[in-house]
């Protein structure tokens, strides 16, 4: 019998009479429950809200939302400010060393990870159907549901959580269009969007070989299911999609339904590899290797090449005669210095693979050219790749020598 769930984080704090209270604590991005908490309302200025979330003291906010939104954004300018002033105080050695390419990658995370604390201790009470009792506060009870699911009873969250998970709704309602698929693709709460869709258009570009028209494709950590639905249009099947995470999972069967795909695709839970072979293995994991915050960036955050290793291991094993896989994969992780080519050829040809060609193209999303972004640099020069890759043919053993027997004597 397996063992029963760990019960959920809860809040405690003392109301206006003098009496403990406590609710349950719901991160969607992993945070633990503050272990201070005061109650605050609409007298609560920016300085003082930021100094005790600073302290790690969380804010229950029981007055008007939108002021409560207004106090956000200025603890964010509050923030920001002095990471800018910290920054000018900094010897020129010291600048220098910051802007080594690595360097500025940690402290760049280091502060988004030191910003997110802070501002996530901002808080406001829910009822168990998602909504917030506050004054003038929207509705967000479909949203709430989509990211959380049906819950028994009423919560605490983050304010800043719940801008991303209606952000998030948004863009399920909306969807992102793809051209190469002529649809649009639905993309849920935690489950990485395509909006990146150069990557995209070289899976729609690539020669398919040969070999995908006669054992089919599998689709590696599917997400929201997007390339396993080009691969069908391009005419490929079966295809089989597979993914660890069972929020994709189901992302990726609504979009494959939307698409009029549901049965083109069959969908599967598991660690990298469907059982058989395919004549076509792609497999898009995340770009860089380094250890996710929060449960919500694990599509970013590869720590040490895991999936991107894990795949190179097994293709050979899983490729059909003749078969290709393809690696779509960003070069920003060289550039940060935290992964060389060297070492993804080394990867490749230690599971027994070559090199059949690449197809490159640039970036053009919004930080490619922001000058202001602590990675400019870095994502300036990034190139997006398609690797296809082939099995190395096993040598045969050389012939053993027969030895002529010499009698005794």
């Amino acid at each position: 019998m397996s063992a029963p769930p760990p019960p959920l984080d809860q809040v405690h704090w003392t109301d206006d009479d003098g009496q403990p209270q406590q609710a349950r604590w719901r991160s969607l991005a992993g945070h633990p429950p503050p272990a201070r908490l005061q109650l605050v309302g609409d007298d609560l200025d920016a300085d003082t809200a930021y100094r005790l979330a600073s302290e790690g003291t969380g804010l229950l906010w029981l007055g008007d939302y939108h002021l409560a939104r207004q106090l956000l954004q200025a603890m964010a300018r509050r923030f920001d400010s002095r990471a800018q002033r910290a920054a000018a105080r900094r010897s020129p050695a010291q600048a220098a060393t910051a802007a080594a390419p690595g360097a500025a990658f940690h402290r760049h995370r280091q502060a988004q990870a030191q910003r997110a604390r802070v501002l996530g201790l901002l808080l406001l009470p829910f009822d168990a159907d998602h909504g917030v009792p506050l004054r003038r506060a929207p509705d967000v009870r479909q949203a709430g549901l989509d990211a959380h699911g049906p819950v028994a009873e009423h919560y605490v969250a983050s304010l800043r959580e719940l801008h991303g998970l209606v952000g998030a709704f948004e863009w399920r309602k909306k969807g992102v269009e793809i051209p190469a698929l002529k649809g649009r693709i639905h993309p849920h709460h935690g489950v990485f969007s395509p909006v990146r869709g150069e990557y995209v258009d070289l899976v729609a570009q690539a020669p398919l070989p040969a070999a995908a028209r006669q054992a089919g494709a599998f689709d590696i950590g599917t997400g929201t299911g997007v390339l396993a639905a080009l691969l069908a249009r391009r005419g490929l099947k079966p295809v089989t999609a597979t993914d660890l995470d069972p929020r994709a999972l189901a992302c990726a069967r609504d979009n494959l339904a939307r698409l009029g795909l549901g049965k083109a695709v069959k969908l599967l839970q598991a660690d990298l590899f469907p059982p058989g072979q395919a004549g076509l293995i792609v497999c898009n994991p995340p770009w860089v290797p380094a250890r996710p915050s929060s449960p919500l960036e694990a599509a970013v955050y590869d720590p040490d090449s895991r999936m991107l290793r894990g795949w190179l291991a097994g293709l050979a094993a899983h490729l059909a005669p003749g078969g290709e896989g393809w690696l779509i994969l960003s070069d920003l992780a060289e550039h940060l210095g935290l992964r060389s080519r060297d070492e993804l050829l080394g990867w490749i040809g230690a599971a027994g693979l070559k090199v059949l060609g690449r197809l490159d193209t640039r970036p053009v999303h919004r930080k490619a050219g922001d000058t202001d972004d602590p990675l400019h640099a870095a994502r300036a020069a990034e190139v997006t790749s398609l690797w296809r890759l082939a099995a190395q043919p096993v040598k045969a053993a050389p012939p053993v020598k027969a030895v002529k027997a010499v009698e005794p004597g």
